[in-house]
């Protein structure tokens, strides 16, 4: 399968996404945006798209962050909806899926940072793809608005900050809030961007402090993700012909490792 992921900044690194990619020899091919490298030209040149996150909203201009295009990646989205892709959003992502659908991101009730249970609702617990899932698995959360949602939507995943945590937008496109990517190389860079974690951890329900965040083991969350990712391709063929991707970063097997990749160093 050809993976292709969108990058929005060098500390919102796919984790478990491109560890997934990596175990299952999966081809992998990257648009890092925070280099203004282009968006594909061709959604022919990929099966799956996973767009990560980032300090970004569907609402953001590029007078805020020249790199970032809304619209470009909502219509990338779109053709990938029509081409009946597997799409992935991860966070802001999750954001742009929703606003591809044709739903409004909103503000969350609270912020969240760091590491939380979530609970499947009644369409989660039907989905076969979130059966190994147990009710209150903790999963990690970087955020302060939610997914909009659309008629057909289901809410397959909650929090109690959060009512929108996972979504089915159809059978091959969710939006991921919350994060259950997360390794401790990639909370260590998220804590870095964070200007008053310790402060924000006093004044917020939902927000944890910095060690707490570090101290956690993200195994079982990973191994969620993985769970769930097999699910949603277990009838596809594994191996698929790559093609060249314009404005994108390839990278060979050697490069991938089960902890993180570092984007800065290509």
């Amino acid at each position: 399968m050809r993976v292709h992921f969108i990058i929005h900044e060098s500390f919102e690194a796919p984790g478990a996404y491109l560890a997934w990619a990596a175990l299952r020899g999966h081809e992998v091919s990257i648009t890092k945006v925070y280099q203004f490298e282009g968006l594909p030209e061709s959604v022919g040149d990929f099966d799956m798209l996973i767009v990560m996150g980032g300090p970004q909203s569907p609402s953001s201009t590029q007078e805020e962050f020249p790199h970032f295009n809304a619209g470009a990646e909502i219509a990338l989205i779109k053709k990938a909806i029509q081409a009946d892709k597997y799409i992935i959003g991860v966070c802001l992502g999750a954001q742009l899926l929703g606003q591809a659908y044709g739903g409004t991101c909103i503000a969350s009730p609270e912020r969240e940072i760091g590491n939380f249970p979530i609970e499947l609702t009644q369409a989660g617990q039907a989905d076969s793809r979130l059966s190994h899932i147990p009710q209150g698995l903790v999963v990690g959360h970087w955020h302060g608005d939610m997914p909009g949602l659309v008629e057909g939507a289901q809410i397959l995943a909650t929090s109690q900050g959060c009512p929108r945590q996972i979504i089915a937008y159809s059978q091959k496109h969710f939006g991921f809030q919350a994060h259950l990517e997360l390794t401790k190389d990639l909370v260590r860079q998220l804590l870095a961007q964070e200007k008053d974690i310790e402060g924000d951890s006093q004044k917020y329900t939902y927000v944890q402090d910095a060690q707490t965040i570090l101290n956690y083991d993200y195994d079982q969350m990973n191994q969620a993700l993985y769970g769930f990712l097999d699910k949603l391709i277990v009838n596809e063929n594994q191996k698929m012909p790559r093609q060249g991707t314009a404005g994108t970063t390839r990278v060979e097997q050697s490069e991938l490792t089960t902890e993180s990749f570092d984007f800065r160093r290509v």
